[in-house]
Formats: structure tokens, sequence, C-alpha cells
């Protein structure tokens, strides 16, 4: 089950590429882009500096600190709340 309680792309959002003129892989490529974005600013604010100074590295430890946290403690712990058996779906 995922939990939806940190969402990286809001309604407002997708709703605004529905209404693009695009193609649903454009759609697709839209909405994976601005969730992108929208995550790395949560990951750069986390890390305390801007996302302009977010390195590879940073970036790397968050993912890594946040899958232990999911490993440790649980799913609820955890930044990004999916399971790997949730991708099967």
């Amino acid at each position: 089950m995922l939990d939806q309680s940190v969402q990286f792309l809001t309604p407002e959002e997708s709703a605004e590429v529905d209404k693009a003129l695009l193609s649903s892989p454009e759609k697709f490529l839209a909405r994976l882009t601005l969730s992108t974005a929208n995550l790395l600013r949560y990951i750069a604010q986390d890390c305390g500096v801007s996302i302009e100074e977010l390195s590879t590295q940073q970036i790397i430890d968050w993912f890594e600190k946040d899958a232990k946290l999911k490993r440790e403690k649980g799913v609820s712990s955890a930044v990004l709340k999916w399971q790997s058996e949730d991708l099967g779906k």
C-alpha cells in the first residue's frame, strides 16, 4: 500500500499537465519531471543547501538514509513510502 502523506506531484500540477497539449508519453514525462524537481527541492532543504548546490553524493546519501530508515523502522518512518513489492502492481 502506498502512503501519500508526502506528495511530490500535487493534484494541481497534475491537472495542469492534463490540460497541456501533449501526448500521453509526454504527459508522463512532464509529471515525472515535476515530481523529480519537487523531490530534489525536498532533499536540498533536508540537506540544508540550495537545489543548485545539491551534489550527486548528497542525493545518493539522502536515498541511502531514507532506505535505512525504511529497513530499520518501517515504511512509515521513511519519506518515500513505497515498498519494492508495490512496484509489481
